[in-house]
This record gives C-alpha cells, sequence and structure tokens, in this order.
C-alpha cells in the first residue's frame, strides 16, 4: 500500500534481519524496504529505497551505527533512527552518542546480538516504528495509516467561544472537547514545581523542551522518562549539556531545589516527601504502575499530595495511558496541567487518554511546550 510506513532493517546477523522483518510484516502499516548488513550498505540504499525509518544495530563490521550516524548527519539524512541493539544492555554512554547524534530512540535486545527471542519487544518496536515513522511521513507530506480514532465530541457553542477569548488572553481553561472535566478542590495558586511524565518519543522531545527553557526558571522539575536501568544517569548528563538549568538523575534524599532538574532511574519509582519546608526525593522498588515503574501516575500523584495547588503536571508523548489519570489528581488539587497536542506527538497515547479524561487544561505543541511551561510557572496566581 501505498500509505505503508517502509522500514529500512540494519543488522550485520541474517537471522536478526528475518526476525524483524516479520515482526514488520505482520504489522499492518508496516512494510519492509530494504535490509542491510551494515552501514554502508545502508547508506547505498538509502536513495533507491527512500524509507521512513531506519532500524539500526550499532556493532556491525566496516560501518558501525556510530559511524553510520555520523556519516547520516553529514549527508543532512533526516530519516529517524530507532536503534535495536545488544551493545544498548552494557553501553549506555554509547547509546546515549547514538541518540546524540540524531537517532530518536533505542531498545535493547532482550539476549545478545542474535536475540532469537527478539518478539518480546515486538509491541515496543512496532509502536515506535508506526509512531516515528508516521510522524516523517507526515513531514514529508505524504499519506500515513490512519492513528487510533481520538474522540472529539462537539463542545457547545458558547464554550467553544471562551475558549477562543482565552486563548487570545492567555488563558487556561478546561479542554473545549465536551469531556466534563474534575472539580477542583481550590483554585490554582502559584506553582512551586513542575511533573513531566513522558515514554516513546521522550528523548528527542525532551531535548527540545529542555533546550528552550529559561534560564532564570525558578521551579524544579521531575521528571518520569520510561527508559530501563542503567540508562537515566548518562541521559541526564546529556540533557545537562543542553539544558541552562542543572539536570541530574534522582537520588534517594535528594533535595527539589529551585532550578534543578531530576530525571527518575530507570526502574525506580519517583515520588516526593515533605519534610518541614523541604521536598525530599523518595525512591522506591514498589510494583509497575499502569504497567511501568517508575511511572508518571506514581509521580503525579506524589506532587499532587505534597504541593497541592501548588503543581504543574506535563503529559507528553507515550504509548499507553501511564500519567492520565492521576494527572487529573494535580488538576483536582487545584494544580495546573498541560498536555501535548496530537499534531507534534510522536505517539498520541498518554496525553490523549488524558485529554479525554478531561484532565487537560490545554493542549500545547512540542515547539511552544518550553515556553507555556515557563509563562505558567512565572504567572502570579
Amino acid at each position: 500500500m501505498a500509505d505503508e510506513i517502509s522500514v529500512l532493517i540494519v543488522d550485520d546477523s541474517a537471522l536478526m534481519r528475518n526476525l524483524i522483518s516479520k515482526m514488520v510484516e505482520a504489522t499492518p502499516g508496516l512494510r519492509v524496504a530494504e535490509k542491510a548488513m551494515n552501514g554502508i550498505f545502508a547508506l547505498q540504499k538509502i536513495p533507491r529505497v527512500d524509507p521512513d525509518i531506519i532500524v539500526l544495530d550499532l556493532e556491525m563490521p566496516e560501518m558501525n551505527g556510530i559511524e553510520f550516524l555520523k556519516e547520516r548527519k553529514k549527508q543532512g539524512i533526516t530519516i529517524p533512527v530507532i536503534i535495536l541493539s545488544s551493545i544498548a544492555r552494557r553501553g549506555a554512554e554509547i547509546t546515549m552518542e547514538a541518540l546524540s547524534l540524531g537517532a530518536s530512540d533505542f531498545i535493547q535486545k532482550p539476549s545478545g546480538s542474535v536475540s532469537e527471542d527478539i518478539h518480546t519487544v515486538k509491541d515496543t518496536l512496532v509502536g515506535m516504528l508506526l509512531g516515528y515513522g508516521g510522524q516523517y511521513r507526515r513531514i514529508q507530506g505524504k499519506k500515513s495509516p490512519p492513528p487510533e480514532p481520538v474522540k472529539k465530541p462537539e463542545a457547545p457553542p458558547a464554550l467553544m467561544e471562551a475558549h477562543k477569548i482565552a486563548s487570545a488572553l492567555g488563558t487556561i481553561l478546561p479542554p473545549a472537547g465536551g469531556v466534563k472535566p474534575p472539580a477542583p478542590i481550590r483554585k490554582p495558586g502559584n506553582t512551586e514545581v513542575i511533573a513531566i511524565g513522558i515514554s516513546t518519543g521522550g528523548p528527542d522531545a525532551l531535548r527540545v523542551v529542555f533546550s528552550k527553557l529559561d534560564a532564570d526558571l525558578k521551579q524544579p522539575i521531575l521528571v518520569v522518562q520510561h527508559m530501563p536501568a542503567g540508562f537515566t544517569t548518562e541521559f541526564a548528563k546529556s540533557l545537562d549539556r543542553i539544558c541552562p538549568l542543572n539536570v541530574k538523575e534522582a537520588e534517594e534524599g535528594d533535595l527539589v531545589q529551585p532550578g534543578r532538574i531530576l530525571i527518575a532511574p530507570g526502574n525506580k519509582h519517583l515520588e516526593v516527601e515533605r519534610k518541614s519546608t523541604n521536598y525530599i526525593v523518595r525512591l522506591s522498588d514498589d510494583p509497575q504502575v499502569s504497567g511501568h515503574r517508575p511511572s508518571a501516575d506514581v509521580l503525579f500523584a506524589s506532587v499532587a499530595m505534597a504541593y497541592t495547588n501548588h503543581a504543574l503536571g506535563v503529559i507528553m508523548t507515550g504509548m499507553g495511558r501511564d500519567g492520565a489519570q492521576q494527572l487529573g489528581t494535580i488538576y483536582k488539587e487545584g494544580g495546573m496541567t498541560l498536555g501535548q497536542d496530537e499534531a507534534s506527538a510522536v505517539v498520541y497515547g498518554m496525553p490523549r487518554v488524558a485529554f479525554e479524561l478531561g484532565h487537560v487544561m490545554e493542549q500545547v505543541s512540542l515547539e511552544k511546550m518550553a515556553s507555556r511551561i515557563c509563562t505558567i510557572a512565572k504567572t502570579p496566581r
């Protein structure tokens, strides 16, 4: 079909190329464009097959994944790249280098270079291919497989008009989608903390947002990015290099301080505890929530309890529904809430569910997210 997302698979293992191909071909909306055994062959095939997305191994002969990404950048190739590699398991620094060179996301091969159990990551891989590949096709002006339908019931004309006026004034109102939002316990107060929940599409999206934050933003930011254990330290370092604020991986007992961004460690829930006038980070190995650890739902619920109506909750691109429910708790406590909009989200899953529940006060594009966060945080209430 003309609107299918075409995938170039680059891996030195013939078995892996075939197993990945079978997963791609078994997924409606995806097709294999071509296969290549290393970066050199991939670069030769790109002009001919014009893929929409590339699945890339890092360890390959002649031209490995890092060398391919450098050459891709030099040639101005913008086709998104998903890293699928065993090196991701032990080489967080190399994986982050791949992301800094323009790779969009990464997945660990479950059991080494030749993973016959690769099917265990099928859902994650397919979600990324559909998300990043579909977004690339839209940017290129190509047709893409239709996204999952989103509920957008008609709102009363008066409410629509109110939103137009509010938008012009920079005011936030509940969504004009016809969904009745929760009733806040109290009015919003001054923003004292910002909590962000994000998943698929997050590495790229957080780079965009964090690079554009105001250097004088005082409110601390807490982030749950779904990422395996062992990667968030390097991920935080990579963000710190492009962000005007200090970014680090959260540690047990860390103070939640002005001008500091804390990233939840992989496989640890991040919560906040109030002690006298201080707020302290608590990490836990409690069971997964909404299918994840760390979970955005856990973070949002904790922030709502600790900061009541002084929190700003932000839910961004990602598969599933993590964070959607407890973003509503921030809303109910009188806090402010933002959701990434459909057009700019790689996967409009988590923010869509939150919007449909009436938990999102305003939908914002990725390009405008940093500005909107800073404006809300600095506005006295």
